[in-house]
């Protein structure tokens, strides 16, 4: 392994072990972090999201400002168009792996829809909600729920090269609604109640009787058609 390569590796320790071991790689000492970047996405000592949020907030928040003066045409549509190509995939990549929990953190993301949507022409004195309404866009929260609800669908369904065994396990417990239910066991550790494999149990086992489930094409159109209002954690934003 070349030099260069093993300047780029660190060690990241998560939780709160207090092994303090030295880790070398052909006879360099590898440095310790709290913190690296790992397919785009920060990961953190304690796993928490904060910082990958506070990243991209930042990031977005300049490219949408960025696209207010930058076009000459003031139509919404255009300026909407390039909000959800330019903007939000920044918002939503990956988000399955950091989307968060905390409503502080909801808004933060929130908020960059929700300032760019205000500042378009005859929308400033108009509530967020209806906003949204009058421009066709769903709330950047319930977008993160539907791709949780989508890429779970992939991995149930062996459209990924994860083994669905590894992180799910089908209820034996015959109850009313759809027929691919998923069994929620019962977790000591809080922060693995906030990773995908549990977060998204209950709203997956929510989902209606008449949910297509015959292909990724048709589960997508009946999520996006669902109302998943109450597993929203802000309301109102």
């Amino acid at each position: 392994m070349a030099v260069a390569d093993i300047r780029k590796c660190s060690v990241l320790t998560v939780g709160r072990s207090s092994i303090d071991a030295s880790y070398c790689i052909n006879g360099f000492s590898l440095s310790r972090v709290t913190q690296c970047r790992d397919l785009g996405v920060i990961i953190t000592s304690d796993l928490s999201p904060s910082q990958h949020i506070n990243e991209i907030t930042a990031k977005t928040h300049k490219r949408a400002n960025c696209i207010l003066r930058c076009f000459a045409s003031r139509d919404v549509n255009l300026l909407v168009r390039a909000f959800t190509v330019y903007v939000r995939p920044i918002l939503e990549y990956n988000s399955v792996i950091w989307s968060p929990y905390l409503k502080k953190e909801i808004s933060q993301i929130e908020k960059v829809q929700r300032r760019f949507t205000k500042r378009l022409r005859g929308l400033r004195n108009v509530e967020y909600t209806e906003r949204l309404n009058r421009l066709g866009l769903p709330t950047l929260e319930l977008r993160r729920l539907q791709l949780d609800l989508i890429f779970c669908y992939k991995i149930v369904f062996g459209l990924t090269s994860l083994t669905a065994s590894d992180y799910f396990q089908f209820s034996n417990t015959n109850t009313r609604g759809h027929a691919y239910k998923l069994y929620i066991p019962q977790n000591s550790c809080d922060i693995r109640k906030k990773f995908l494999p549990c977060r998204i149990l209950a709203v997956w086992n929510s989902l209606p009787a008449s949910t297509d489930f015959s292909s990724l094409t048709a589960f997508r159109r009946t999520v996006h058609l669902t109302d998943l209002t109450k597993f929203l954690h802000c309301n109102a934003y």
